[in-house]
């Protein structure tokens, strides 16, 4: 809206900073950080009074979760809240890529609030079936990858190497769907503890700001060798977004946290990396720099697979945080932990646009 205003005053005088992305990004962040931390005192009142009792607690969990009884879900509402208002303010309103990736965060979002409040209501720790949410997930992912792809190729580009590419032509759309989905429930099953989820998706998202910024400028992009995307350093904005009001979120969920993010946040953050990934043709690195949620989904694809094979379990208990509280390292110890694992995941993600 801010930059449509801008373009009616042609740039000039104060308006002239609006053209810039950057600019745009760091006053999309600090929008979705100011509005998050205004509302999330009323907004977690209203959950606790409107949920009673809270999240259900899993009674085969850590026992020191049983402490967490009580606490409030759906904080993902109050994440959303303040990332699409910042992002309506400062977006470029014209941009697709923008659009397409905020219909993903927004339907996410969607379909993890249908999950919470199944759980919520029904004072269960299922919700909503699993088919039935992954349905739902590739019918959004489907739609966003159809208008992605209409505003790029359908190669997939391999990171340390210069101009090796797989062309994919319409199975792109199946590979771009099967990344966002991925995406979304990998963050959704790494948000098990108290800001664990958090600060490595705002890592990620600083990482992909930076992806987006110099896929979308055709000098850097050529300088680096990595693809050009026009247009796509628009998603620097809605990263801002993401990065102000998860920051905002944190605040009041780190321990003892106030309130949960439940399915709504996590699916619809997982997702909107995913479809950013995707949109930059960098959905490889997704793979790198969001490593620690690969590595929390593939824990439990493991325990899965072996335990229906074998009747033994690999983890003491997946997701793989659970493992290591189960082997005695406190809550606070793993999060810390896990967060220097992304700061490291971050840095070797950022080395595949130089290391070629």
């Amino acid at each position: 809206m801010l930059y449509l205003f801008a373009q009616w005053f042609a740039f000039d005088g104060l308006f002239n900073l609006v053209r810039y992305q950057t600019f745009r990004a760091g006053a999309t962040l600090l929008t979705a950080l100011a509005i998050g931390l205004i509302i999330g005192p009323k907004f977690i009142s209203m959950l606790r009074v409107r949920q009673g009792k809270g999240q259900p607690i899993r009674s085969d969990g850590p026992l020191t979760h049983l402490a967490k009884v009580g606490t409030p879900t759906m904080g993902g509402l109050m994440i959303l809240t303040s990332l699409v208002i910042a992002m309506l303010l400062w977006m470029d309103l014209s941009s697709p890529f923008a659009w397409a990736c905020l219909a993903v965060t927004a339907g996410f979002g969607a379909i993890g609030f249908l999950d919470d409040f199944d759980k919520v209501t029904k004072r269960s720790h299922k919700g909503v079936s699993g088919k039935v949410r992954l349905l739902l997930e590739f019918a959004v992912a489907g739609v966003a990858a159809w208008l992605i792809v209409g505003n790029i190729n359908t190669n997939i580009y391999i990171p340390f190497t210069t101009g090796l590419v797989i062309p994919l032509g319409p199975l792109y759309y199946v590979f771009a769907a099967f990344v966002i989905v991925g995406a979304g429930n990998a963050v959704n099953l790494t948000d098990g503890l108290d800001g664990l989820a958090s600060m490595p998706v705002i890592i990620a998202t600083g990482t992909f700001a930076l992806i987006a910024y110099l896929v979308g400028r055709v000098d850097y992009s050529s300088y680096l060798n990595i693809p050009h995307v026009p247009g796509a350093g628009e998603l620097t904005i809605l990263c801002g977004a993401i990065m102000g009001a998860v920051l905002a979120f944190l605040w009041f969920n780190a321990p003892p946290a106030a309130v949960f993010m439940g399915d709504t946040g996590s699916l619809a953050l997982g997702g909107a990396l995913g479809a950013i990934a995707v949109a930059t043709h960098h959905e490889i690195v997704l793979a790198i720099v969001g490593g620690l949620f690969v590595l929390e989904a593939a824990s439990v694809i493991i325990q899965v697979f072996w335990f229906k094979r074998t009747g033994k379990r690999i983890f003491r208990m997946a997701p793989i945080h659970h493992h290591f509280e189960q082997m005695g390292w406190s809550e606070s110890t793993v999060v810390i932990r896990f967060w220097i694992v992304s700061i490291v995941l971050a840095l070797i993600g950022l080395s595949t646009l130089k290391l070629r």
